[in-house]
């Protein structure tokens, strides 16, 4: 009867138990879910706090991007203004230079061209039998003239055949040029009627003397301005040699050259004497030969499309001396 109790009593309390567990585990099962959903909001809540950070720094760069972006326009923009007020001030300058230069040419030539007025006011005439004389002369000078430039042609053919086997393309195609002009110079030679009467070369007389080889010459104002452009031509010539020979690579060397041989580049046949010419002008070619092979420009310039000696070489060598 005592054992039915006892058992009857753990059975009461395993029962017990057994309801206790069944109401405890729903509650914890409800728990759970309540737990796992706060997570997952927290979850969403940072990270829809973390896509607002990231959208307000992306923001915040672009920001900073157009920013810097308005700053590099402004700048370029500033620049440019800065580069065309200099380059409008630099036009201002030029043009104004441009018209000193041109006023103080127009003064220079009005004054040359009172001076020659006046000279040939007061230029002193030859006698009659005195332009009989330089007339016969200069006729004799023209008649040798022409034969020179008449034997021109074989040497100069020989000189460019010369070039062809050395293989001086460059210096070829400059004597090619040379020798042309000496072709036209001698047609105008050819078909010209000189007159000699109307001239004022051969009335005026000299004005000027000057010392070649140790020996004193006159000259009028006609002829000395032969000889300056004998000088002029020699350089130009000298120049386009030597920058030939330097585009060859060939050895430097005036003397090598046609055109310094020949010396007859821009000689009419009067005025002067052709060997007169021929020194100036290779006066002026071995001066032009040195800076066009050196391409300086030590004894010229380059101005107009025209290479020309300096004045103040051109007058140390003439040195004419003023017979009034």
């Amino acid at each position: 009867m005592k054992i039915n109790i006892l058992d009857l009593m753990v059975t009461a309390l395993v029962v017990s138990t057994l309801s206790l567990a069944g109401m405890s585990t729903p509650t914890n099962a409800q728990q759970q879910p309540q737990e796992e959903q706060k997570e997952q909001k927290r979850d969403r809540q940072e990270k829809h706090q973390e896509q607002k950070q990231q959208q307000q720094q992306e923001r915040v760069q672009r920001k900073s991007e157009q920013a810097q972006k308005q700053q590099r326009v402004q700048q370029q923009q500033q620049q440019d203004q800065i580069q065309q007020q200099k380059q409008r001030q630099q036009e201002r300058v030029q043009r104004q230079s441009d018209q000193d230069q041109k006023q103080q040419q127009q003064r220079v030539q009005q004054q040359q061209k009172r001076e020659q007025n006046q000279e040939e006011k007061q230029e002193r005439r030859l006698s009659q039998q005195q332009q009989k004389q330089l007339i016969s002369q200069q006729q004799q000078r023209v008649k040798q003239y022409r034969q020179h430039l008449e034997q021109q042609e074989s040497l100069a053919k020989e000189h460019a055949a010369l070039l062809q086997r050395q293989k001086r393309m460059a210096h070829y195609r400059y004597q090619e040029e040379y020798f042309e002009h000496l072709r036209q110079q001698q047609i105008r030679l050819r078909n010209e009627r000189f007159d000699y009467d109307r001239d004022p070369y051969f009335y005026a007389a000299p004005i000027y003397r000057y010392n070649r080889g140790g020996r004193y010459y006159q000259i009028n104002r006609y002829g000395a301005n032969v000889l300056r452009q004998a000088l002029h031509s020699g350089y130009a010539q000298g120049f386009r040699a030597g920058k030939a020979d330097r585009d060859d690579r060939w050895r430097g060397n005036y003397k090598d050259s046609y055109a310094y041989r020949d010396a007859n580049y821009g000689y009419s046949g009067y005025y002067v004497s052709r060997s007169d010419y021929n020194y100036y002008f290779r006066e002026g070619f071995r001066r032009g030969y040195e800076d066009g092979y050196n391409s300086r420009y030590r004894y010229g310039r380059f101005a107009d499309g025209n290479y020309s000696m300096l004045d103040n070489i051109l007058s140390q060598i003439l040195n004419f001396q003023s017979l009034r």
